[in-house]
């Protein structure tokens, strides 16, 4: 007999979905079976699989060591090490600053991804334990292609990739990217349209009309300034489609400087001596209008090198120190209003009858905390001659 007791990073989720981590190579047939047989059990009661795990409920599986390691499997997570740029971290959450190249999740090929370095990274901080790694892995929640650089978010608890897959399913999280494009665009518009995968060449397919098997597609963008040949374009990720950004570009006439798939080659063969064989494409900004967040992480070098080299380097950065001092004033206006209401004002509600004909039940009253000491009102006025 074998026996586990939920932890808080496993707590919140099915009991079915807890044994799938557990026994990875068992089919779902088999713990279902051995429900009904209370070969396993939840509280030491029969269980069905439907039942949300809370921290603390203990799990006994009543099998041979034989079967146990059989279906639980001998792989070790796969991790690997490398110095990630950390744009933002908490005890549920990570965001990345990917550079262009890494992967974001695990390919056929067994090269390391960004999972694997999160992985490598949490083990080694000490944030994640192997023993902790049997019913949890880490993972990325948005994903960026290979030669995309910028910000991932990612999950280092089951709370923070339950919140994360939420906002973005919900798309009340909002992304920004910025790029330089071929061409010069002037105002600013927001596209749609209707996208379709080929499988077998790995492009995609844009048309203004629905067409078979096509899923639609939003892209909002604004240029932040042009020399005439190319423009530095932030754009705004409504849907987040395989390609979207470079496909729906390039189908109006706007390839992505150093894009090999949808770009313009003799317009990229201008930038080789440069250094550039990608698509100069960058996650820079994400917004969570729910918690009133705002993460930048600045373009890599050689982004801002072409930049600066086509003299756009002045609109790059105003754009920049906008949305950080965007990001500053927003913790300013945050920190100020948990001072005022922990410090200086008393915000309660009535919660008797104690009171009743001068303050009602349910009534809420304001209140000045250093009247007090100071013997002064909110106004300033005396309280009391002394």
């Amino acid at each position: 007999m074998k026996e586990f007791i939920i932890e808080e990073n496993e707590a919140g989720q099915r009991f079915d979905k807890y044994l799938a981590k557990l026994l990875r190579e068992a089919p779902k047939s088999f713990f279902y079976k051995m429900l009904r047989k209370k070969n396993i059990t939840l509280n030491g009661k029969k269980a069905t699989g439907n039942e949300k795990l809370l921290k603390g409920d203990t799990i006994k599986l009543f099998l041979s060591d034989e079967t146990f390691d059989k279906f639980a499997g001998s792989s070790q997570a796969a991790r690997a090490y490398c110095e990630l740029d950390i744009v933002y971290e908490d005890p549920d959450i990570i965001i990345i600053n990917k550079p262009a190249g890494m992967l974001s999740q695990p390919a056929y090929d067994g090269e390391p991804s960004l999972v694997e370095y999160l992985t490598g990274y949490l083990l080694k901080k000490g944030d994640l334990t192997e023993e902790q790694l049997k019913t949890f892995r880490p993972s990325v929640c948005n994903r960026l292609d290979r030669n995309t650089s910028g910000m991932v978010c990612a999950g280092k608890s089951l709370a923070g990739l339950q919140f994360l897959s939420r906002i973005f399913h919900d798309r009340t999280l909002h992304k920004y990217y910025i790029c330089l494009t071929k061409g010069k665009i002037e105002k600013p518009d927001h596209i749609r349209g209707y996208l379709h995968k080929d499988k077998k060449t790995n492009k995609v397919i844009v048309s203004r009309q629905e067409f078979k098997d096509s899923l639609p597609i939003e892209t909002k963008y604004c240029p932040l300034g042009s020399n005439g040949k190319i423009t530095l374009l932030e754009v705004e990720l409504i849907t987040g489609r395989t390609h979207q950004i470079r496909a729906h570009l390039a189908g109006i006439g706007y390839p992505l400087l150093g894009d090999t798939k949808y770009g313009d080659s003799e317009f990229n063969k201008q930038y080789i001596r440069h250094g550039v064989r990608h698509q100069l494409l960058h996650a820079y900004r994400l917004v969570i209008p729910e918690t009133d967040q705002t993460f930048v992480a600045p373009a890599p070098e050689l982004f801002c090198k072409i930049i600066k080299e086509e003299n756009l380097e002045e609109a790059y950065h105003e754009n920049l120190e906008r949305n950080m001092g965007l990001r500053k004033m927003i913790i300013i206006v945050v920190v100020i209003v948990t001072l005022v209401n922990s410090v200086v004002l008393i915000n309660a509600k009535i919660p008797s009858e104690s009171m009743e004909k001068t303050i009602m039940t349910g009534d809420r009253i304001f209140g000045f905390r250093l009247a007090y000491g100071l013997n002064l009102d909110f106004f300033g006025h005396e309280i009391s001659k002394k």
